[in-house]
């Protein structure tokens, strides 16, 4: 028996500085956006509300009256899946359809008194999670991030179009 084997740590691979780096910090923009969805997907839990219920309310609190489609690009969400989730919410009385004049395949959606009150309840505490979330940030850090982050997604957004 060989008891001179040493254990080794793993080599890692390196496929370049500016590789390594970008697929390092993709990993952490990874991470932190789980943080933040959890933190989200808790708190409405905690308020009966899936996130995607959520978002689809926050839409039309916000922005007033949509199509289907339009909820579902806002909410990044697919048309299959926003179309249970309206079901859903049309189904406990927080938002209400009506035929689009404009096209008979469209329905356009509106918030109920009774979801304006779910999110006018539930909105300020969500805010207030994700500023503190955030706020180990200074303004010009925030800023920053924002700024570099919005610039990844506008460069990325036009070349997959």
């Amino acid at each position: 028996m060989n008891t001179n084997n040493k254990s080794k740590s793993p080599k890692i691979k390196s496929y370049g500085p500016k590789v390594d780096k970008s697929m390092k910090t993709v990993v952490r923009i990874d991470r932190v956006f789980h943080l933040v969805n959890n933190l989200t997907e808790n708190y409405l839990s905690k308020n009966n509300l899936t996130f995607n219920q959520f978002k689809v309310l926050e839409v039309l609190y916000h922005l007033g009256d949509l199509t289907t489609g339009s909820i579902t690009k806002l909410t990044s969400s697919t048309p299959g899946n926003t179309t249970v989730v309206i079901k859903n919410l049309k189904r406990d009385n927080l938002i209400t359809s009506i035929k689009d004049p404009n096209d008979s395949r469209a329905s356009i959606l509106s918030i109920t008194e009774d979801g304006k009150n779910i999110i006018e309840k539930v909105f300020p505490d969500h805010a207030k999670n994700l500023y503190d979330f955030m706020n180990v940030l200074n303004d010009e850090e925030m800023d920053t991030l924002y700024d570099l982050l919005n610039k990844i997604y506008n460069k990325n957004k036009k070349e997959k179009q």
